[in-house]
């Protein structure tokens, strides 16, 4: 892969996405997904962290769609992760994580995670009505600094975390705009870090000749909040 292809263009900011409405609970929502499966973006839930693996096509998509939850705050972004194939990463396959989905949901929803498991039958329904959609964000809401957080979100007059919530095999990340921007930024990092070294380093999963990643949180908000780490690393693709 060469170096060159890791340039951010247009096209990397929108992705064809299917809009669905279910009700629960009394409550109408609209859910969000990506019109086609992820092939090479799988998230999985270790005993001490998340780890999400990402070739640069799909976790440009990811970082996308976490663009896309920013400006949605009547919508739940769903990712559907739990069938995508087996990422080669390091630990993966040795039986101590679990495949899950991901949900991104602005906290102007007001979505209550214990309703998903039943908001999520009714979606996967094979009449359910699915509308597609070609979804843009502007580049101005990706920053130019890939990747490059400052310390002012640890300040909690910013609010600036994702919140996490696991039900049902699926972790559900909730903030506000500016929380899943400074996401995204981490996710689109590794597509633009990764495809460099891919075209010139021998790749190992997981090893330290070899290993592009990001966090989203910093340890001071997993100590505060008693969360889990949120692991993205590059991973070239491994599925067609």
């Amino acid at each position: 892969m060469a170096a060159s292809r890791a340039t951010l263009t247009r096209d990397d900011l929108k992705l064809k996405v299917a809009v669905q409405r279910g009700r629960v609970g009394g409550m109408d929502f609209r859910v969000i997904r990506p019109a086609g499966p992820l092939k090479n973006g799988a998230l999985y839930k270790a005993q001490d962290c998340y780890e999400m693996y990402a070739d640069r096509t799909d976790g440009r998509r990811i970082g996308t769609l976490m663009l896309l939850a920013a400006r949605s705050p009547r919508s739940l972004i769903y990712l559907p992760m739990r069938t995508t194939p087996t990422a080669p990463g390091d630990g993966v396959g040795w039986g101590e994580e679990k495949r899950i989905d991901l949900v991104l949901v602005h906290r102007a929803v007001q979505f209550r995670p214990s309703r998903w498991k039943q908001l999520r039958e009714r979606l996967n329904w094979g009449n359910s009505l699915r509308e597609l959609h070609t979804a843009r964000v502007p580049a101005r809401d990706l920053s130019a600094d890939l990747g490059l957080k400052t310390s002012a979100r640890r300040d909690p007059k910013r609010g600036n975390l994702l919140h996490q919530a696991f039900y049902a095999e699926t972790l559900f990340l909730t903030g506000g705009t500016t929380a899943f921007r400074e996401a995204a930024q981490e996710i689109f990092a590794i597509s633009k870090d990764g495809p460099p070294h891919a075209a010139t380093e021998y790749y190992v999963p997981g090893a330290c000749n070899y290993h592009v990643c990001r966090c989203l949180y910093d340890l001071p908000d997993l100590e505060e909040h008693d969360w889990d780490q949120f692991h993205v690393e590059f991973c070239p693709r491994w599925a067609r």
